[in-house]
C-alpha cells in the first residue's frame, strides 16, 4: 500500500470560514508541530520529546512530532491562536487559558494546595475534567496530559517565618493583578518588574526580595544576590500539553488513543526529572550559600485568603472557597 505524507493544515472557504477536514486514513504520515517556551534542558521540553518517541513506536512511525522549543514557534499566546487557526499543532501552556476558559484560573491559584498529592488529585478530579472540557469547548484545544510545576518561594536576605514578619518589604512579583494584591494582604509592597531587571535590582537593594521556583532561582543566580529560601509555597501550580482540535479531529481513533498512551507515559517521565530537578536544585542552592527556611504556611494562606477570594470571578470563587476551607 502506498503511504502518503501529509502536515496539518486546513482549508478556507471563500467566504473565510474554516472548513473541517476528515480523519486521515491509518496509512497516512502525520507530522505534529509542538511548541513551546522552555529551553532544551527543561524536563517539559525532555518529556516532549518523549512523548514524540512514544508516539511514534506505537504507531509504527505514522505519527511523529516535530518538538520546537525557546518560543521558536512563537510565545505562548501566539501558539495557542495559531492552534485555533490550524497553523500549530500542539503546546504546553496553563492558566493563561483563562483569557478564554475562565476555570483555567484554577490552575495557579496561591494557596489553593498545601501539597504535591493534593494538587495532582485535584487535577484528575470532577473539577479538573471540568476545567479540561471548558477548555475544549472554548478554546478548540485538548488538554491530553498534565506536568506540574515547582511551588513559588520568596528569596530574601532575612528569614520570614511569618506573614507578619514581612512589614512593608519591598519585593518583585511578575505584573498579576491576583499576586500583587495578595502580597498586600500579606504585608510586603510588591512591585511589578520586567523578570531580567530582577537580579539588578536586588543588587542594588532597589527591593529586597523576589519570588520564583527553585528551578528560576538557580538560573538566574539570585543566590549570588539573596540569602534566603522561605519556603512559602505559595503557588503550587500544573500546566496542561494540548493539541488542537484541527488536529486532533483529523486522527484516526487508533491514532487518538496512541496520542493518550504517548501522552500519560511523557507525563510519568517529566515527573521523575521533575522530582529529580527539585533535589538537585535545592541541594545546588544550598551548596552556593543559601539557607533553607521553613514558614508557618497556615498563617500564611490564612492572611492571603480574603485577597485571593476578592480577585477570582464567579465561577470559580466556590471551588476555591472549597480549597480554602
Amino acid at each position: 500500500m502506498e503511504i502518503t505524507r501529509r502536515t496539518f493544515g486546513l482549508g478556507v472557504a471563500a467566504s473565510g470560514a474554516v472548513l473541517a477536514a476528515p480523519a486521515i486514513a491509518a496509512s497516512t504520515e502525520v507530522t505534529l508541530k509542538l511548541g513551546h517556551l522552555a529551553n532544551e534542558k527543561n524536563p517539559w521540553h525532555l518529556a516532549s520529546l518523549k512523548f514524540g518517541e512514544e508516539l511514534a513506536k506505537l504507531t509504527d512511525g505514522k505519527v511523529k512530532v516535530e518538538v520546537y522549543p525557546n518560543e521558536s514557534l512563537g510565545k505562548e499566546i501566539d501558539l495557542i491562536n495559531g492552534m485555533q487557526l490550524g497553523t500549530v499543532d500542539m503546546t504546553i501552556t496553563g492558566e493563561s487559558l483563562q483569557n478564554w476558559a475562565p476555570m483555567a484560573a484554577l490552575l495557579a491559584v496561591p494557596y489553593a494546595f498545601k501539597t504535591q498529592d493534593q494538587m495532582d488529585a485535584f487535577a484528575v478530579s470532577e473539577t479538573g475534567k471540568m476545567i479540561e472540557q471548558q477548555i475544549i469547548e472554548k478554546v478548540q484545544i485538548r488538554p491530553i496530559g498534565f506536568f506540574a510545576r515547582g511551588p513559588r518561594e520568596l528569596t530574601s536576605n532575612e528569614p520570614f517565618k511569618s506573614p507578619d514578619d514581612l512589614n512593608g518589604l519591598k519585593m518583585r512579583v511578575p505584573n498579576v493583578p491576583l499576586f500583587i494584591d495578595v502580597w498586600k494582604s500579606l504585608g510586603a509592597r510588591p512591585s511589578p518588574m520586567a523578570f531580567s531587571e530582577v537580579f539588578t535590582a536586588l543588587q542594588n537593594g532597589t527591593i529586597g526580595a523576589q519570588e520564583n521556583p527553585l528551578a528560576l532561582i538557580r538560573s538566574a543566580s539570585f543566590y549570588e544576590v539573596q540569602k534566603y529560601v522561605n519556603l512559602t509555597d505559595h503557588v503550587r501550580s500544573w500546566i496542561y500539553t494540548t493539541i488542537s482540535e484541527i488536529a486532533w479531529k483529523k486522527l484516526s481513533s487508533e491514532q487518538q488513543q496512541a496520542v493518550m498512551a504517548a501522552a500519560k507515559t511523557a507525563q510519568a517521565y517529566e515527573r521523575g526529572l521533575f522530582e529529580k530537578s527539585l533535589a538537585d536544585d535545592r541541594k545546588f542552592l544550598e551548596d552556593h550559600g543559601m539557607t533553607f527556611v521553613e514558614v508557618d504556611k497556615a498563617a500564611y494562606q490564612s492572611k492571603a485568603k480574603d485577597a485571593v477570594l476578592s480577585n477570582v470571578n464567579d465561577e470559580i470563587k466556590p471551588i476555591v472557597e472549597k480549597l480554602f476551607s
